[in-house]
């Protein structure tokens, strides 16, 4: 890699269309795997997988499920582009570029706690496809999970001159009070993943009770009565509040009583040290105190999954896993999580429309809040199987 402050998954990009363009690569030959790539590039999955995704979305190649990622047919076109590019004279290019993109376009705040996982970057790709062809850029800050860092992010964006704003909380017990200025201010916004009970504002977010209630029958019906249902923030948010509401109202349909030493929401994880063996999530899958466990995000569902293989346990011959999200890059041969899929890309396609239509019709958007909640649906893969016979 000779550019070490470009993003690891545009540094894979251009190693790979380097190949191709001096011919070490052909029409129809095979890309290395995900697993192959992430050990040559000491790169995570997520990293991998975007790289991938991009190059299949420019025609660079393309994937057949199950097999893989192939340079595509027809690919001397792209290589020709890249040559002509390069050779036009840079001032031309940068001029071309602020004058097109930032002069005549607005900008739209998107703020979101990291882009650590496929849901913020299933989001996020979801907003640009509406923004694309659009009048609007999208600009994203992160918050960490920090309500002061929100707080600030929401200043900055405004003064920056922001066309308008969207938001995906961080998680807290209390509503952000910028997020309520906005709103006092009639200053366009939209909330995702989540709303604010009680408080009148857009947004667009999915059937966390429902979700439960689908995970919880999933697993009832292969057997399982110890489900735990695990939150890796002991912060009770309301969409966490939602999802165990619909976990208790599925057990209580079915007559069976609320275990509270299932309701795993008391901890945090530490994921920059995943080998704890005295943390609390790690004595319970040991003693095997559940033998299924619905996460409150794909992440957690992936550190549960460690945890079992560290231990020796098999998924889901002797625990099965569900998770809400899908932790996986959606590609056929990382498909492997049982999971509770949120539409996460409508998720953003509608938040970006709703936006846009404050922005440009704000009389309207004062008097009617568009607020959407999403269907979940259950995708179920390789986690989840018939309660183990014995414990």
């Amino acid at each position: 890699m000779q550019n070490e402050r470009q993003p690891l998954y545009i540094q894979i990009q251009t190693y790979f269309k380097t190949l191709i363009g001096s011919g070490k690569l052909s029409e129809n030959d095979k890309i290395p795997s995900e697993k192959e790539l992430m050990e040559q590039f000491d790169v995570s999955r997520i990293t991998v997988a975007n790289a991938l995704a991009e190059m299949a979305k420019e025609g660079w190649i393309y994937r057949i499920p199950g097999r893989g990622s192939f340079v595509n047919q027809g690919v001397q076109s792209l290589i020709d582009q890249q040559k002509l590019e390069a050779s036009r004279p840079e001032e031309s290019l940068t001029v071309v570029s602020e004058t097109s993109f930032f002069s005549r376009r607005k900008m739209i705040g998107f703020i979101i706690p990291s882009m650590e996982d496929f849901f913020a970057i299933r989001l996020v790709q979801g907003i640009n496809k509406v923004l694309a062809n659009s009048e609007y850029y999208p600009l994203i800050l992160y918050t960490y999970n920090s309500i002061e860092r929100e707080k600030e992010g929401i200043a900055e964006l405004v003064q920056k001159g922001a066309a308008g704003l969207i938001i995906f909380p961080s998680d807290a017990e209390n509503y952000n009070e910028e997020i309520l200025t906005l709103k006092v201010r009639r200053y366009p916004f939209v909330l995702v993943d989540r709303y604010f009970p009680g408080v009148e504002t857009n947004y667009v977010c999915s059937n966390g009770f429902l979700g439960a209630q689908l995970a919880v029958d999933h697993l009832w019906e292969l057997g399982h009565r110890d489900i735990a249902i695990c939150s890796d923030s002991p912060l009770p948010t309301f969409t966490v509040e939602d999802r165990i509401a619909g976990y208790m109202d599925a057990l209580k349909k079915k007559g069976a009583m609320i275990n509270p030493a299932l309701l795993l929401t008391e901890f945090h994880v530490d994921y920059s040290n995943l080998e704890e063996d005295d943390h609390a999530l790690y004595r319970y899958v040991k003693n095997r105190m559940a033998t299924a466990f619905i996460t409150l995000n794909g992440k957690l569902g992936l550190h549960i999954a460690s945890i079992a293989k560290r231990l020796n346990l098999r998924v889901p011959e002797d625990i099965s896993i569900l998770t809400f999200d899908d932790p996986s890059p959606g590609f056929e041969e990382f498909n492997y999580f049982t999971h509770i899929a949120q539409s996460e890309e409508d998720m953003g396609i509608q938040a970006a429309q709703i936006l846009i239509n404050q922005i440009e019709a704000p009389a309207k958007s004062a008097v009617l809040y568009n607020k959407k909640v999403l269907q979940p649906q259950l995708v179920v893969r390789q986690t989840t199987g018939l309660k183990p016979q014995m414990m």
